[in-house]
């Protein structure tokens, strides 16, 4: 028999909900890799699982240990629940893990693909007879999350104070960014790429969007291009989705649509994301967009599709897209049969749609 290649994955729980859909994706898994057994191309995970997140800040004042990074570095990737709590500013929590990892490994591509699955109920009517599929690329590394500005003159007295916040944009972050957009594009059904910008009103960081995007685009004549301010792409998202298919835009426009697109396929609990190093110096993290959902945390409530998803993602990242579109066909056939959670009309517990989602593998 052929060993199995064992890929080492750090979880990171974290947060409220986040420790149940991570749970619930590594069950998951390791039963896809249980079954491969005796294939082929055998695999298995060895994970180690990491505290870090709100509780962990309670009791140490960090979100995470100061060499968490050097810790984290020899893994094959990152496996993120979601990371917040009433008792620590999101600001804290924010920064002190989920961006901390982002920003120290360069993982400058946010991928959230927006995927409408069967026997969930859109709020779209389009989506009851018009096949919708499209994924929204966030440049995930600068723009308006830089962190870049300061507050200060608080010594002025009340109400003086000053925020200042800086958005950063460069040609190297534009491009790069545009370049992986153009080449997803080019895997799809529709090569299509649309850019998404705010230069009529953002006159220097969005106009230099527009122009790298421009000439990007000249290299790759075969891909369709079409570039739309923000505001206007909110509304086609609602009214034209199905001439969507990769969306390019900066760190917080692509955050709000790339959510707009999760909603109208069903719930934020479906969607999945990954937080790409595409040149792998770094390990690549993947995590479910939905927040940690303090109201819900603990009660088995929590869908575990996007983490599930995200999980698929993970797959595509080391080098199984058999295993990852056989883990996609799974969550279909689940939602398909009715095994959902409350958050999309059904009555499933996380458990539930997790056994579901196994049983689903060999169907």
């Amino acid at each position: 028999m052929t060993a199995p290649h064992t890929f080492r994955i750090a979880a990171i729980p974290a947060d409220g909900v986040g420790k149940e859909v991570v749970a619930a994706g590594r069950a998951v898994l390791d039963a896809l890799a249980a079954d491969s057994a005796g294939s082929p191309r055998p695999f298995a995970f060895s994970w180690e699982e990491f505290p870090w997140g709100c509780e962990y800040y309670e009791r140490t004042g960090r979100m995470m240990d100061d060499d968490g990074l050097d810790r984290l570095r020899e893994f094959d990737a990152i496996y993120f629940g979601a990371v917040g709590w009433p008792t620590v500013p999101d600001h804290v929590s924010l920064w002190g893990l989920r961006l901390r990892i982002c920003q120290g490994f360069d993982q400058w591509a946010n991928v959230r693909p927006v995927h409408f699955l069967p026997g969930v109920t859109s709020p779209l009517r389009k989506a009851d007879d018009t096949d919708l599929d499209w994924v929204v690329v966030r440049e995930n590394s600068e723009g308006e999350y830089a962190g870049l500005g300061g507050r200060n003159l608080a010594g002025r007295g009340p109400g003086g104070e000053v925020a200042v916040q800086t958005a950063l944009f460069t040609e190297v972050g534009c491009e790069r960014i545009m370049r992986f957009a153009f080449d997803l594009a080019r895997t799809r059904a529709r090569r299509k790429v649309s850019s998404v910008t705010k230069s009529n009103a953002q006159q220097y960081g969005m106009v230099l969007w527009d122009d790298v995007f421009r000439r990007v685009a000249a290299d790759y004549p075969d891909v369709e291009t079409e570039s739309v301010l923000v505001d206007a792409m909110s509304a086609k998202f609602v009214l034209r989705p199905e001439e969507l298919s990769v969306v390019v835009a900066s760190n917080l426009h692509a955050d709000i649509l790339s959510d707009l697109g999760s909603a109208l396929a069903g719930s934020l609990g479906l969607a999945a994301s990954a937080n790409l190093n595409p040149e792998r110096r770094h390990p690549s993290m993947f995590e479910p967009v939905h927040g940690s959902a303090p109201d819900i945390a603990g009660r088995g409530l929590a869908n575990p599709v996007g983490a599930v998803g995200s999980a698929a993602l993970m797959l595509d990242h080391l080098g199984l897209p058999d295993q990852a579109a056989r883990l996609r066909r799974a969550i279909e056939t689940t939602t398909a049969a009715g095994v959902r959670t409350r958050d999309v009309g059904g009555t499933a517990s996380t458990e539930d749609v997790t056994k579901a989602l196994v049983e689903a593998l060999n169907a």
